[in-house]
């Protein structure tokens, strides 16, 4: 798969113009040798890594440095550092919750390269909950893990814990940062090669506008797509801005039909919309239960890890139970923790769900699934290359390889460390070079729908493609998200942050539904009700997605690959 690309793999998409949003002209530059678009833990290592070895790296983000998604991270960090485990295992476990799709040598470059990682990430300031006992760093367990290997901190607060440490070193550092800026575009010189991104600031810091960051080395860091859908446990931020930007400069993406829906997301009632809080997985790692309205425990015999089991097996559990009763959830039930371990180790959920008028001290929590994250992105190799020389993915927004068609729980904050350290280390070995970007490289803008669309988005796709997926559901929604789309008159909506988000999510949101028609079983976290078994003979495969220009507008073209041999070509066809 991904690691047998050598280099800026060579494509039918590398000669792509390319397409570019509405936008008003740059008004301002900066000059750069690398451009880190994004704060996370994928996107500060990353820019500490590449400053580190002498390159001169702006960080953009499109809020504050500590507002992505990273902070958010509740469960914890996964990796191989306890007493008797192994990255083998580790490597297994991850395997498994892949459901074949995984890269084997992506995984296996993880789980080996992973502890040191987290060591290094301590090295930086992290501080990770210990054990009272020994001293030693204190692990948990969670979904499809059969040991505990899952690192905490501050209980239930470990990316917040990991955004503080390393945008305290990136700061302590001195690093040039551009903060409140949306990403637009990649820049291109005259070669193809990436020479720099389009940026709007919004309002706020030294530069306003439209502006860019000029730099022959662009790591897209910008995390999750998760508002594509109306309910996610992901920030407003999470607008797939990334993939959407990858999209345009002829980049390929990959395996984006496998978006992981968490199983355990409070409830806060019937069409409640927007970012919603999360009920960790570490809770059911300590001994918490899923039941019906009637106090039902449902998981049990469903799987040899009942609650535990991978993510993608407990939501379908839970969605099924909530079908058969008619139910709008199902309750996570911990009050044999007792106040003072609720406190203790949980006092972010305990702190969510109180001030939602819910005592998981003396209650069963109300639950349901809500997107959670991204298994498909902008398709690398496992230096992080993407097929547009120049351009680098790590974190949420790339598919490296590792998580296949279901992430492994807590392994995506491991991804982003490891990813970002092997991007800054090809960057480094790479001769400097100046970039010109070339005049109009960004190829024809493309309109922009109205603001409101995104509404209508995210309802038509969490009707269409969430959690239950069927070929009527998913043409039904390509049938409404092709209304949504600006006329073919090309009339462009008023350009701003509003109505660049808009296209971000309505071309993901276009992509997303086109391969999950087309992937016609059940794999993973991708459910087709129409299709309920897994395929391995015809579908053990990925879907590699490119958007070319095409006359009136552009054309989607899917290749489909085995899981094991990336680059070559077995199929393709325009969707």
């Amino acid at each position: 798969m991904n690691a047998a690309v050598n280099g800026p793999a060579s494509g039918p998409v590398n000669g792509a113009a390319g397409l570019r949003l509405t936008a008003p002209r740059s008004g301002w530059a900066i000059e750069a040798d690398v451009v880190v678009v994004g704060s996370g833990v994928a996107g500060l290592t990353a820019a500490l890594r590449c400053a580190a070895s002498g390159r001169k790296t702006v960080i953009v983000t499109k809020a504050r440095l500590d507002a992505g998604s990273t902070r958010w991270a509740q469960g914890g960090i996964a990796a191989a550092l306890g007493e008797g485990d192994t990255p083998g295992q580790h490597l297994q476990d991850t395997l498994v919750a892949g459901a074949g799709l995984c890269d084997e040598e992506a995984v296996r470059t993880l789980v080996t390269e992973g502890p040191d990682a987290v060591r290094r990430l301590i090295g930086t300031g992290a501080r990770f909950d210990t054990s009272p006992e020994t001293g030693e760093i204190a692990l948990t367990r969670e979904g499809g893990h059969h040991r505990r290997r899952i690192a905490h901190a501050g209980g239930d607060a470990t990316g917040a814990e990991i955004s503080r440490a390393l945008v305290a070193a990136v700061r302590e550092a001195g690093m040039e940062t551009i903060e409140n800026a949306l990403v637009l575009d990649l820049l291109k010189d005259a070669d193809g090669h990436a020479a720099g991104v389009s940026l709007h600031v919004m309002g706020e810091g030294r530069h306003d506008g439209v502006g860019a960051v000029h730099a022959p080395a662009v790591v897209l860091a910008t995390g999750g797509m998760g508002q594509v859908f109306s309910a996610t446990t992901n920030p407003a931020v999470s607008t797939g801005d990334g993939v959407a930007l990858a999209l345009r400069a002829g980049a390929e993406v990959s395996d984006l039909e496998f978006v992981q829906f968490h199983p355990t997301v409070l409830f806060l009632g019937p069409g409640s919309e927007g970012q919603q809080p999360l009920v960790s997985e570490a809770v059911r790692g300590e001994g918490a239960y899923l039941v019906d309205a009637d106090g039902v425990r449902f998981m049990a015999g469903q799987h040899e890890l009942a609650e535990l089991a991978p993510r993608d097996i407990v939501a379908k559990g839970i969605t099924r139970r909530m079908r058969e009763r008619g139910d709008d959830c199902a309750y996570l039930d911990a009050r044999h923790f007792g106040a003072r371990m609720w406190a203790e180790r949980f006092p972010t959920i305990l702190a969510a769900c109180r001030a939602h008028g819910i005592d998981p001290v003396t209650e069963p929590v109300p639950v349901a699934p809500a997107a959670h994250y991204a298994s498909g992105g902008v398709r690398t190799d496992l230096a992080g290359r993407t097929t547009v020389p120049g351009l680098y993915a790590c974190g949420e927004v790339a598919c490296t390889g590792v998580h296949g068609a279901n992430r492994l729980a807590s392994n995506s904050l491991l991804e982003g460390l490891v990813f970002a350290e092997r991007i800054a280390a090809d960057i480094a070995r790479a001769p400097r070079r100046a970039v010109v970007p070339a005049e109009g490289a960004g190829g024809p803008a493309v309109p922009l729908p109205p603001a409101e669309a995104r509404y209508a988005i995210q309802r038509t796709m969490t009707a269409g493609a969430g959690v239950l997926r069927s070929a009527e559901s998913l043409e039904r929604a390509a049938r409404e998200l092709e209304a949504l789309a600006p006329g073919p008159d090309g009339k462009s909506a008023e350009p701003g942050v509003e109505t660049w988000e808009t296209a971000n999510l309505h071309l993901v949101a276009g992509v997303l539904v086109a391969a999950a028609l087309r992937r016609a079983e059940t794999r993973g976290c991708h459910w087709r009700e129409d299709r309920p078994d897994r395929d391995d003979e015809a579908w053990r495969r990925h879907l590699v997605v490119a958007l070319r220009p095409a006359a009136g507008g552009s054309t989607l073209v899917v290749r489909t690959t085995d899981s094991t041999a990336f680059p070559p070509v077995a199929h393709e066809e325009t969707l």
